[in-house]
């Protein structure tokens, strides 16, 4: 065994290592394991403590792949079905949304001078909530029966399929394609969106029962295969590598999908990991505190209008008072798809690459925290003053903790049942 590959090892196992002991840490304290990811990466990274130099290269290419199982697990997450009819029902609130919590990001870099391509991919990164902390910390706090959760759940879903156009729209930015040459991708992209939705509602039982095997072996290669053979081609019609694994985990349903979920999800966690290494390792921490007071004021302020964009799909879907906060406070958490985002962007501005850091960092964090707390302190504050009048029917009561209601109350009105 060369030089290169003992030290290869050595520094891969020691990271390895590393993120088995912070995701442990993180599960004792009940968060989310991304900043401590981020951080072991800004500490063994280039001005970090640790410099990695040996296993750098395989880092890169582990973390290509960690971007393309997450995509393909959230996929596998959703039905052709379930997407058509959330788009139905709530495509108002997902273009609130967007107007929103895009629009802030986009605004800052422009003001910073970074012209309009950082502008889009800013954008991107206030846009896009985390999927992955927003679940947990929903079923953390026993809200999984609320009334406001299909709401919130309806939001993320339109989020999730808004990066199958957005990210082919960005990765046309990056490469210099003219306006021109960006429309054909536009147009390839929703082309593509539109036929694997009409395949998947039309022949989905038909593709799920070719790929499906009794065998796990058989099955996890099919499908890790498959996806990473539609992701290259999608990266070479530049869709985007991660929107052609997206595509095929909307593909796939039924025993398949709960099957290549069950088999790839280790898989999913370890290149996840890594991919949040490297987008530590490739940001120099020095470069940090200068843009750290443009990321906290970002963040609160992307913060209010994630709540405000909670609180107005929640009303719009019939939810009382309480619901609304509860679900505006849930959206806050940012996550994995804003490094996505800001990790295909960092090449075109450098100081992009920190803020991002730096904001997810701080809303990672603030995230959980908000989903808590955000409906007792709009409680009190929107009493203050007020004299006590009661209720005029029990799900109405501000005080009332959303648990503690029946399950009639909670999931049988038509106005908040899952879309």
């Amino acid at each position: 065994m060369d030089e290169h590959t003992t030290a290869l090892l050595i520094e891969l196992g020691s990271v390895i290592l590393a993120l088995g002991i912070l995701g442990r840490i993180a599960s004792r304290f009940g968060f989310s394991p991304i900043p401590l990811y981020l951080l072991a990466g800004l500490a063994f990274g280039h001005g970090g403590l640790l410099p990695l130099a040996a296993s750098e290269e395989f880092v890169a290419t582990g973390a290509e792949i960690g971007v393309i199982l997450l995509l393909l697990l959230l996929g596998l997450e959703y039905t052709a079905s379930d997407l058509v009819g959330t788009l139905k029902t709530q495509y108002v609130s997902g273009a609130v949304d967007f107007l929103l919590n895009a629009l802030p990001g986009a605004a800052v870099a422009l003001l910073l001078g970074w012209g309009p391509v950082a502008a889009v991919a800013l954008g991107g990164v206030t846009w896009i909530s985390s999927s992955g902390v927003i679940a947990k910390v929903v079923g953390d706090l026993g809200r999984l029966g609320n009334r406001e959760t299909p709401v919130v759940l309806g939001i993320l879903v339109l989020e999730d399929l808004s990066m199958a156009v957005y990210l082919p729209i960005l990765t046309a930015l990056l490469a210099g394609v003219g306006l021109a040459g960006g429309s054909v991708t536009l147009l390839i992209s929703l082309g593509t969106v539109s036929v694997v939705l009409f395949v998947a509602l039309r022949y989905g039982r038909v593709i799920s029962r070719a790929v499906s095997s009794d065998n796990p072996e058989m099955l996890l290669l099919v499908v890790l295969g498959l996806t990473l053979l539609v992701a290259g081609l999608a990266a070479q019609l530049q869709v985007s590598a991660a929107v052609g694994a997206f595509l095929v985990g909307i593909a796939l349903s039924g025993e398949v999908a709960h099957g290549a979920r069950n088999l790839l999800s280790p898989l999913r966690d370890l290149f996840a990991a890594v991919f949040f290494v490297f987008f530590g390792l490739s940001t120099d921490p020095a470069k940090i505190p200068p843009v750290l007071a443009i990321a906290l004021g970002l963040a609160v302020l992307t913060s209010l209008t994630k709540i405000a964009t909670g609180w107005y799909a929640a009303r719009r879907a019939g939810v009382h008072s309480a619901g609304r906060w509860r679900a505006g406070g849930t959206l806050v958490a940012r996550g994995e798809f804003s490094i996505v985002i800001a990790g295909l962007a960092v090449g075109v501005e450098p100081k992009l690459g920190p803020l991002a850091t730096a904001y997810v960092l701080i809303l990672v964090i603030l995230g959980p925290i908000a989903a808590r707390y955000t409906e007792p302190v709009a409680r009190r504050l929107t009493t203050r003053g007020k004299p006590p009048t009661a209720p005029a029917h029990p799900a109405e009561a501000p005080d009332q903790p959303a648990d503690t209601r029946s399950a009639t109350d909670r999931v049988d009105d038509p106005a908040t049942s899952p879309t």
